[in-house]
């Protein structure tokens, strides 16, 4: 990692760290308009808080608030089981048309970004390298689910539900209804070639891994020490992400390289450091809120993942910054306004690339009545970049601090990257907080009040 000194004199208005490898960039983090909030002094007191945050990650078995297996899992993951992985994908692409993903949270937001993130929002529309994906239990919307299973009549399917218990409610009814489908299609026989299942390893604690080993399903296993939104590099995330036709193999080496960039906590600017630091002054200052930006359709289930890390990460004991997203420029018309001149209750974190994908450029046309002819020949990657850059300057001018985290390309490489690197900023902002970053306990209310509603005995 270098340190791109000359920002750092700038009492906070102007902050950029530049991670290297392969002499070009994987990561940039830079931090604008800060100094309408926090000056250097503060600013030097919060990485402190985050060094200190970061010490308590690296305790290891000692550390506490555990499950924290994410931390070393891109060195340290089961090889045997990722080529099973490796191999059930292939199994996947060569016999079915579509795939169905069963799982809600953590157990489908992290797979369902990666696909978008590197083959694009429309991949079931434009990708030929793998079966049409689709995800299905992360809702009790019936008319989503009976959409769902039309789209199965006259197409041949295989199913991957992931859920650590089997008794979560969403995907448990999912799951039912498919394996019925499923059933009815290929008969039990046929049906169990087509259904991959990953859960907990434990039968005793896993009512689905009971039904696997009774019905023969072949299964992944959902680490004890890896919560949901931590998961999207175990088999929960790998399993659809490998059937879509994305390299794994690449998209751990990505995280690996950024546990080995990011984890340099002794240096003396740190991006994870600086990102979590600024986070905690900034929400101190009052600004509670968080709106996680991009400028590519690609990236609104990348920002949705975000939004579940984050937010079950912070979001507990009276504390936490409140996660949101846009997607611009789309939501400039109808978030922006209250971005621009609304409370000064926020932040924003805009993620972007720094190189195309595609080469569109606005074309020539004769007696062109729509004012465009300034913009002939640019580029939309360039033509959405100064949108940005425009963006960012007026949200400045009205106080709305800026981070930036800037990817080098849509690879699976850097979706990795981009997983590593806000897993950790999270796990030290929650300790930087201080509070645990590992547990969820708020999610289990609702649950009871449902259950009791709908009659479930001992409710």
């Amino acid at each position: 990692m270098r340190i791109l000194s000359r920002y750092l004199k700038i009492s906070c208005e102007y902050y950029m760290i530049v991670g290297e490898s392969g002499g070009y960039p994987l990561i940039q983090f830079q931090a604008y308009g800060l100094d309408a909030y926090i000056n250097q002094e503060e600013y030097a007191k919060y990485y402190q808080k985050a060094y200190d945050a970061s010490t308590t990650l690296l305790a290891g078995p000692s550390c506490p608030n555990k499950p924290k297996g994410w931390f070393t899992l891109p060195e340290d993951y089961n090889r045997d089981e990722f080529h099973r992985i490796q191999k059930a994908a292939d199994k996947i692409r060569s016999s079915c048309d579509i795939l169905i993903v069963i799982g809600i949270g953590g157990s489908y937001l992290g797979a369902r970004a990666a696909i978008e993130f590197v083959l694009g929002a429309n991949y079931n529309l434009t990708s030929p390298s793998g079966p049409r994906v689709y995800f299905a239990g992360n809702t009790l919307d019936e008319d989503t689910t009976a959409d769902m299973l039309a789209l199965c009549h006259n197409n041949d399917v295989c199913l991957n539900v992931i859920s650590k218990s089997g008794t979560t409610t969403e995907p448990a009814i999912a799951f039912r209804l498919f394996r019925n489908m499923l059933e009815n299609k290929y008969g039990k026989t046929g049906a169990r070639e087509r259904i991959f299942v990953t859960t907990d390893q434990n039968a005793n604690k896993s009512s689905l891994r009971r039904l696997s080993d009774e019905n023969g399903y072949e299964t992944f296993v959902v680490p004890d020490d890896i919560g949901g939104r931590y998961s999207v590099l175990t088999a929960v995330g790998l399993l659809p992400i490998c059937a879509a036709g994305i390299d794994i193999a690449h998209m751990m080496n990505g995280a690996a390289m950024a546990k080995k960039e990011l984890e340099q906590f002794d240096r003396e600017d740190n991006m994870v450091l600086s990102y979590a630091a600024i986070r905690n002054a900034l929400l101190d200052k009052g600004l509670h809120i968080e709106i996680f930006v991009a400028y590519r359709q690609c990236m609104q289930m990348f920002n949705e993942w975000l939004k579940q890390l984050f937010g079950e990460s912070e979001g507990k004991e009276g504390k936490g910054i409140f996660p949101a997203s846009v997607i611009n420029t789309t939501d400039l018309h109808s978030m922006g306004q209250y971005i621009q001149e609304g409370q000064r209750i926020l932040f924003e974190t805009v993620i972007d690339f720094a190189a195309p994908v595609n080469n569109l450029a606005v074309p020539a046309e004769e007696k062109a009545q729509d004012g465009l002819e300034y913009l002939v020949g640019k580029k939309l990657f360039d033509i959405n970049r100064k949108a940005m850059e425009g963006t960012r300057q007026a949200h400045l001018d009205g106080k709305v601090p800026n981070l930036s985290v800037t990817l080098q390309d849509r690879s699976s490489a850097s979706f990795g990257y981009a997983v590593y690197f806000f897993e950790l900023v999270c796990a030290i902002s929650g300790y930087t907080l201080p509070i645990d970053p590992f547990n969820q306990p708020g999610v289990e209310l609702y649950k009871k009040n449902m259950f009791r509603l709908l009659g479930k005995a001992g409710y």
